[in-house]
Parts: C-alpha cells; structure tokens; sequence
C-alpha cells in the first residue's frame, strides 16, 4: 500500500492514570486494532485532544482520531519511535474481547476513532479511516477482517460505533473491511514480480487452504481446546481464518468471500516450520520422494501465497 498517503501526526497528551497511564502494550505492539466512533458530532480530532488532554474525572481514551483533514495519534500506538502504550477505549468488565482475542483490548490492541457530523467532510475522515486502519494492518500483517473489530462487536449491549457514524453515509462495517482490503491491495498484491525468482504472489487455492485447515489447524485448536488454552484457541482461530481470506473462502456461511488479501508471511512460515517441514524430513527419512515432494508443493503454495521466495 502507498504507507506515504497521508501524514500521521503524533501529539501526546500527558500522562494520567485516568487517559494516559504510560504503561507499554503487554503484546508489545499491537495484537488488533477496534474501530471507534466519537459519538461526539461535530467534535474535530484538535477537540478531542483537548478534552482528553485536560480530562480528570473519568477514565477514558484512545490512540487515534481521524477527521477530514488530519490523523492525529494522541497515545503512542508504535507506527512511529514511540513504543505502542495502553488506552482506555474498551470496558474491562466486557468478556467479548477476551473470548474472541484472547486479551482485554485495552492491554494489547489500539483504539482508532473516526470524528464526524457538523463541518467535518465525512468522505475525507473516512479515506483516512480506511487508510490508517489499512497501514497498521499492513504494518502489522493483520488480516483486517479478523483484527478490526469494531466497538460494537465487543460491547454490543451499550455500544453502536462505529456503525452509527458509518450509517450517516449509508456504510457498512463489512464496507469498511472490504475498503480496509482493498487498501492493503494497492501493493500488497503485486502484479508484477517480486525481486527474485519465484516471488511472485498468488492466490492460495480453496482446496490448499481447506487441506491445511482440515489436517493441521483445525487438530491443533481441538489440542488447545482440551487443555483449556484460550490463547492457543484464539491464534489457530485466526490463523484458520487468514488461509480462507487468502483462498477467497467466506468466513461464515452467511457471508460472501471479501477481496483476496495475501497471506501473512508470519503464517506461511508459522504452518511451513511447524508441520510442513517435519513431514517433508520424515518423508524424506523414509525414501518416499513422492510424498516429500508433496509436503514442499503445499509449502511453495504457502509461499507463492504471501510472497515468499519458493524452494
């Protein structure tokens, strides 16, 4: 993606207990990023700076406003030099976020708020949303349609952003993904080789990427169920997701496949060294080269998938 569209400002407000405790993100950079609205019409991402920057009597923040001529970070979130710090944006006493992640968001995600009403251009604020939400993802290799939920999703009893502020101008949080997606796309999907042979990217075939569910992450989430690991659940989760996203597989019955968006290198190797390349050196060991050449097909797949040189 174009990582110089558009400047992020960096403006910190002082450190309080309340807004700005100083304390480092426990995942040390962040593990998801939840979309926010202000629920504050009107209100610029200069008034919210202001208001949080002077604010003393209940505890609340988040890292990011964007409005419609800036993206002002307020809180360290790590896209800068400054370490990704905790802030305030999503209640403790919420388990969504814990079954669905694994952590409490405050700990380990970001807090990105979209400013709207009054005078702010809504299609200005909302190229820069879609443009910040796609760079951290980016930044990060998050799949966006598994690591932006929004506020809603995890307090859905006293929630409604950002899903209300997109409803001003008749969109979607899927629209959002499908932007987010189509963001990341601009570059991340090359269609011109990558420098050197054999890097080009290209889609993971649905019967790769179900095979790979099916034998290997599907037993390893059943492992982590069994031993009670929330954690270890989550991650195969969404590495389960991320194939069917870089396949074009719907993630649910009732949702079509979004944009194909490349596989995160972190997965492709993750699946490669922990049981793609056992069973090739067993294969390998036992003289049957048909079946060691079976294992490597399936790991150049992952390769080709998130553009990795094939061997």
């Amino acid at each position: 993606m174009d990582i110089k569209k558009y400047q992020i400002e960096r403006r910190y407000i002082n450190k309080r207990s309340n807004v700005r405790p100083g304390t480092r993100l426990s995942t040390g950079t962040p593990a998801f990023f939840v979309a926010h609205d202000t629920g504050n019409p009107g209100a610029t991402a200069d008034n919210h700076y202001n208001y949080f920057n002077t604010q003393r009597d209940r505890a609340a923040s988040a890292h990011v406003f964007i409005d419609g001529t800036r993206i002002l970070e307020i809180i360290p979130t790590g896209t800068g030099a400054d370490a990704a710090e905790k802030a305030w944006h999503v209640r403790y006493d919420v388990r969504t976020d814990n079954e669905r992640f694994g952590y409490d968001a405050n700990d380990v995600a970001l807090g990105v708020e979209l400013c709207y009403g009054g005078r702010i251009n809504f299609t200005e604020a909302y190229k820069r949303y879609v443009w910040y939400l796609a760079y951290c993802c980016h930044k990060w290799s998050k799949n966006p349609y598994t690591f932006i939920p929004s506020h809603r999703q995890l307090d859905p009893a006293r929630r409604s952003d950002p899903d209300q502020a997109l409803a001003t101008e008749g969109k979607t949080l899927k629209n959002l993904l499908d932007d987010v997606a189509a963001e990341m796309r601009a570059t991340e999907r090359p269609s011109v080789p990558l420098p050197g042979a054999g890097t080009s990217q290209a889609p993971l075939p649905a019967s790769i990427a179900q095979a790979l569910i099916d034998n290997y992450v599907s037993p390893a989430w059943f492992v982590s169920q069994k031993k009670n690991d929330r954690v270890g659940m989550t991650h195969f989760h969404n590495l389960a997701n991320n194939l069917r996203v870089a396949a074009g597989i719907p993630l649910s019955s009732a949702s079509s496949a979004g944009p194909l968006i490349p596989l995160p290198k972190s997965n492709a190797q993750e699946i490669i060294f922990r049981w793609l390349s056992p069973a090739w050196f067993k294969a390998r060991d036992e003289g049957n080269r048909e079946r060691a050449q079976h294992f490597n097909n399936l790991a150049n797949y992952l390769r080709r998938a998130a553009g990795i040189p094939e061997e």
